[in-house]
C-alpha cells in the first residue's frame, strides 16, 4: 500500500512539475506593426490573428493555444524600441510573425540578433528587413520588386528610354540602386534618366513629370505610395503625356488605386508579390480568401503576407517535438524544409543565412486607362534569375 500511495504522490508531483514548466499555457506569439501614423498596414496582423484563431479553433498546438500580442509601433522610432522589448523581454515570445511596418526591421533588428529571437515577417519594407540574420520576410520586397518590374518592362514589353523617379525615405536609397544595377546586370542595359530626389507626399509632381518628358523618357519606373502616384499620372495626363508606360511596385496594387486612376496613359503594370488578389476566381488564392471574406478583412497584398507567414509559422511550430520554447522555435526555423504555396512563386524557408531575401518571383498584373480594373499581364511568375 505504501508503495502504492509512493507511486501516485510520484505522479502528481510529476504532473505538478509539468504544469510548473508552462508545458499547458499559451504559445506567445509578437507583432510589432504601424497601425497608427503616416502610413498603416493593419490587414497583415489581422490575417495572422485569423490564421492563428482559425488554429486554436482546432485545439492549438499539441493542445497549447497561441496567444498573439500585437503592438502598434506608431510609425515612431522610440515606440517600435518600445514595443519589440514589450514582446520580446516582457511577453517572453517565442517568436514574432507577421509584422509589417515602414520602421520596425531597422530599429529592432540588432536588438532581436541579441535576444536570439526570430521574425517572420509578414511585409518587409525597409532594407534592415532582408539584410538580418533574424528577421526573413514572406514578400519580395521593394527592391526586388523594383528589379522585376524594370526587367517586365525591358524584356517583356520591350520598351526603350526606361527612366526612373525615386522616393527616398531614409537609408533606402543603396538598396533600390542595387536592384536597378541588379536589372543592369542581368540585361546589359542603363536607364536613360534617374531623378531620386521625388518626394513622399508631393503637393504638385508637374516639375518631376516635365523634367522625365525632356530627358525623352517612353516609360517611369516609381516606388511610391498610392497617393503620390495618382498624383503622378495626373500630373502626366495634365501635360497631355498620354503614351508613358509606368512600371510600378505592389505598393500601388489595389483596388482603392485602381478606381482612383481614370487615365493610365499607356498603362500601369506592377510584379505582384503574390498570386493576384483581384482573380476572384482562382484556386490559388481560395484558402486565403474564404478566410479573410469571413473575418472581414481586406483582401490586399498585406493580408496576403500575413496569412502567409503565420500558416509557415505554424507549419514549423507543429513539426517541433518536445517543448515548444523561444529556443526550440529558433532552431526548428533555421533548420526547416522549404515549404511551397501557391500564392507565391518561391519556397519559404527561414534559413541560417545572414541575410533574407530570397523571394525572388512576381505575378505581373497590368491596370489599363480606362478600365480600373486590375488584370493578369502573364500566364506564369516572372523571375529574377540566379547568378
Amino acid at each position: 500500500m505504501r508503495a502504492g500511495v509512493a507511486a501516485l504522490a510520484a505522479v502528481a508531483l510529476l504532473a505538478s512539475g509539468c504544469a510548473a514548466s508552462g508545458s499547458g499555457d499559451p504559445i506567445v506569439v509578437g507583432s510589432v506593426n504601424a497601425l497608427s501614423g503616416a502610413a498603416t498596414f493593419p490587414e497583415a496582423s489581422q490575417a495572422a490573428r485569423a490564421v492563428f484563431d482559425a488554429a486554436n479553433a482546432q485545439g492549438g498546438v499539441n493542445g497549447r493555444k497561441i496567444e498573439y500580442k500585437v503592438v502598434d509601433d506608431k510609425g515612431d522610432p522610440a515606440a517600435a524600441a518600445a514595443a519589440a522589448r514589450e514582446i520580446v523581454g516582457g511577453d517572453n515570445a517565442v517568436a514574432l510573425v507577421g509584422s509589417s511596418s515602414l520602421i520596425e526591421c531597422e530599429i529592432n533588428a540588432k536588438y532581436y540578433e541579441q535576444q536570439q529571437v526570430l521574425s517572420v515577417q509578414g511585409i518587409g519594407v525597409d532594407p534592415a528587413c532582408f539584410a538580418s540574420p533574424n528577421i526573413a520576410p514572406v514578400n519580395v520586397g521593394p527592391f526586388h520588386d523594383m528589379t522585376l518590374t524594370l526587367l517586365y518592362g525591358s524584356e517583356v514589353l520591350h520598351l526603350q528610354d526606361i527612366c526612373a523617379l525615386l522616393e527616398i525615405a531614409g537609408n533606402t536609397l543603396p538598396a533600390y540602386q542595387a536592384a536597378i544595377d541588379e536589372w543592369s546586370r542581368i540585361t546589359g542595359k542603363k536607364l536613360r534618366y534617374v531623378d531620386a530626389t521625388v518626394p513622399y507626399g508631393g503637393s504638385d509632381y508637374t516639375s518631376y513629370i516635365v523634367k522625365a518628358r525632356a530627358a525623352g523618357c517612353k516609360a517611369i519606373t516609381v516606388n511610391p505610395v498610392e497617393p503620390d502616384s495618382v498624383g503622378q499620372l495626373k500630373a502626366a495626363q495634365a501635360q497631355g503625356w498620354t503614351d508613358l508606360t509606368w512600371l510600378l511596385l505592389t505598393s500601388v496594387y489595389s483596388e482603392n488605386y485602381a478606381k482612383a486612376v481614370s487615365e493610365a496613359g499607356a498603362g500601369v503594370y506592377v510584379p505582384a508579390e503574390f498570386y493576384p488578389f483581384t482573380d476572384s476566381v482562382s484556386q490559388q488564392t481560395k484558402a486565403w480568401r474564404d478566410l479573410m471574406t469571413s473575418k472581414h478583412i481586406p483582401l490586399t497584398s498585406f493580408s496576403q503576407g500575413g496569412y502567409l507567414a503565420a500558416t509557415y509559422f505554424l507549419d514549423v511550430l507543429r513539426g517541433i517535438k518536445g517543448e515548444i520554447t523561444r529556443e526550440s522555435v529558433t532552431a526548428a526555423l533555421r533548420g526547416m524544409k522549404p515549404i511551397s504555396d501557391p500564392m507565391v512563386g518561391t519556397p519559404y524557408a527561414f534559413g541560417t543565412g545572414k541575410a533574407h531575401h530570397d523571394n525572388t518571383a512576381g505575378w505581373p498584373v497590368k491596370l489599363a486607362s480606362g478600365t480600373n480594373k486590375w488584370e493578369p499581364a502573364a500566364s506564369d511568375w516572372l523571375r529574377i534569375p540566379k547568378n
